[in-house]
């Protein structure tokens, strides 16, 4: 019996790239922190580009604690977003020429979000990443890093409830 030949790369690629745009596109508030998410496979990496409209404290200067806190969890929601819609970005059943923030499933709720702010957030850009450690048919938990020059000195890290959107697969519609 014969094999199904792989898609092509680029093909695969364009998918996931059209899918991870159209969830962030989804969120105007992303765009209004600056943040965007830089790919790897199935992992995913939110960047929040400094801006001076994200100052807190202008004597430190610092990152608002708002701020970062909508930073971890947005990439959180992002993040488990992305899990959520894997299997049907992967199978191909996402049509690329439908995809935009309209047709993309709902995100997920927060429940609760709790921050630790482990130090200052500096006036330079901050990295996030975020690991589902549960998720259920309609509750998910989620844990969220973020640092800035280097990985192992965080300066938050937060974890979240999140009830989940209904199970409807994109390919249903």
């Amino acid at each position: 019996m014969a094999r199904a030949r792989p898609e092509p790369v680029q093909v695969v690629k364009q998918r996931r790239d059209a899918a991870l745009s159209a969830l962030v596109e989804g969120v105007p508030y992303v765009r209004f922190l600056g943040i965007d998410f830089d790919r790897r496979g199935d992992e995913l990496t939110g960047v929040l580009h400094f801006s001076e409209k994200l100052i807190g404290n202008p004597m430190l200067p610092a990152i608002h604690g708002g701020v970062t806190a909508a930073f971890l969890e947005v990439t959180s929601i992002i993040s488990l977003s992305w899990v959520y819609l894997w299997p049907d970005i992967e199978s191909g059943a996402l049509d690329l020429s439908e995809v935009t923030p309209l047709t993309m499933p709902r995100l997920p709720k927060t429940i609760g979000f709790t921050v630790d702010y482990l130090r200052t957030g500096l006036p330079r850009d901050a990295y996030a990443r975020a690991t589902v450690t549960r998720q259920g048919r309609r509750y998910a938990s989620v844990r969220a890093e973020a640092w800035q020059d280097n990985r192992d000195k965080l300066f938050a890290q937060g974890s979240g409830h999140f009830l989940m959107p209904p199970a409807v697969s994109v390919a249903d519609d």
